[in-house]
């Protein structure tokens, strides 16, 4: 062994014995496993005011500092729970007073809609930044990159119906907690549900979006935005093509009461002072062609020849569009379907309807090929029974039609009788009576 190679092997050496002791000591003046899990659970409740209870944790220092938490979770009639959280601790910026995360990772969680919803208005407002120096030490900061990468896998979401749906995903995150490159995927459905979004350059908060559900694809982009009153405003268009209805609702353990191809634009936005508010406050518009289509728990036709209420059914269409808007609220996202035209061999059709939290309201007129035009129906009832039929002074109206001049003038009359009913204050979701003054 040269001179040169004695001393290298020396210092290597000696580095190994210096590194081997300060983790040693670090371990030494760091509390216990047992003791780091008490800590963490009462800073929990302490800063939301609902307790949490940790399993085990497991901490190490090398090759990276790495605190591991098993089973956890939150005191709630039903819990916000994990089967394991790993948070990985860069070393570099810690030199610098800052807190820098390589890596979370969070395996088999469990998210009830009820329960995320207990936690707002907790553990304080203001930005991540300002939270972070609230609680950590003096001089301590968040470094500009708090977090490289967020990663979950078998994460599931329990919606107020208790439909549980399952999804993997991950987050690498540029400065300022924007994200450079972001995915999540829908487990165990065919075909394949998946979003992913990429930063246009390094500097800009615009975003490419690629969706891919029902066999089509949803493709745009967005950008984020700040308002003249602090605000953060996402917008965004994209394009759908070919997306199979059934197929994308089935994806999410629903039933579609239209079935078909859709295509169109849809233009989303939001705004709100986190992010963490942007789901609940959304706005989409999304105007749309859907050919051939069909409706699956309605049969238009019957309703009118019965001039009766009608429920179940199918009403084969040509073509159906129009203009879909939904928005956020606390209590659910409000539908609003409008400007509605359908066509057919047998009849064409326009309305506007109205769907929140799974009831219907809307009006419908429909013109059957054969000569009955413009009989105006009342759609009501749920999404998965729904049901058409006329107004009390539609009825009427369409009785009195018949006695005139049967065929079109049925349909006159009960248009005669809809009006007629409105100008004098009637009620608008008055319901038929099945079997009364039919043609």
């Amino acid at each position: 062994m040269t001179r040169t190679q004695r001393w290298l092997t020396g210092i290597a050496v000696a580095s190994g014995v210096v590194v081997s002791a300060l983790v040693v000591t670090a371990s030494a003046l760091l509390p216990s496993d047992e003791k780091i899990a008490a800590e963490l659970s009462a800073r929990f409740e302490e800063n939301f005011g609902i307790g949490l209870k940790i399993g085990s944790a497991h901490r190490t220092l090398w090759p990276m500092p790495t605190l591991v938490l098993n089973e956890l979770a939150t005191a709630q009639a039903q819990p916000i729970a994990a089967r394991r959280v790993m948070l990985r601790l860069r070393v570099a910026p810690l030199w610098h007073r800052e807190i820098a995360f390589d890596a979370v990772d969070v395996e088999g969680a469990v998210f009830p809609s009820a329960s995320v919803r207990a936690f707002r208005g907790r553990g304080g407002a203001g930005k991540p930044d300002d939270l972070a120096k609230k609680h950590l030490p003096s001089k301590w900061t968040l470094a500009s990159t708090p977090v490289e990468q967020l990663r979950w896998r078998d994460v599931r979401w329990i919606d107020r119906r208790d439909i549980e749906l399952a999804y993997d995903g991950e987050v690498t995150f540029d400065a300022s907690w924007r994200p450079r490159v972001a995915a999540i995927r829908r487990l165990g459905v065919e075909p394949v549900t998946q979003a992913r979004a990429e930063r246009v350059g390094s500097n800009e908060d615009r975003w490419r979006v690629f969706m891919e559900a029902g066999g089509g694809t949803w493709n745009g982009e967005a950008r984020l935005d700040t308002t003249p009153a602090g605000l953060l405003r996402v917008t965004g268009r994209f394009e759908a093509k070919a997306i199979d209805i059934e197929s994308l609702v089935k994806a999410f353990d629903r039933r579609a009461p239209l079935a078909g191809k859709l295509s169109g634009t849809t233009e989303i936005d939001v705004e709100g002072e986190q992010v963490t508010e942007f789901a609940r406050k959304l706005h989409t518009r999304t105007r749309f062609s859907v050919k051939p289509a069909a409706l699956t728990r309605i049969d238009l036709a019957k309703a009118v020849s019965t001039a009766g209420t009608s429920r179940g059914g199918r009403t084969p269409l040509d073509e159906l569009s129009g203009t879909l808007d939904t928005q956020g609220t606390d209590d659910g996202v409000v539908l609003k379907y409008t400007n509605l035209k359908a066509r057919s061999g047998v009849l064409t059709a326009t309305g506007n309807v109205r769907l929140f939290n799974r009831k219907i309201d809307g009006d419908v007129a429909v013109d059957i090929v054969d000569g009955v035009v413009g009989v105006p129906l009342k759609v009501a009832g749920t999404v998965d029974e729904p049901e058409v039929s006329l107004t009390g002074a539609a009825l009427t109206g369409a009785a009195i039609g018949t006695a005139v001049l049967p065929g079109v003038g049925t349909a006159i009359g009960a248009r005669i009788g809809q009006q007629v009913e409105r100008m004098f204050g009637g009620k608008k979701d008055g319901k038929a009576k099945a079997g009364v003054g039919r043609p």
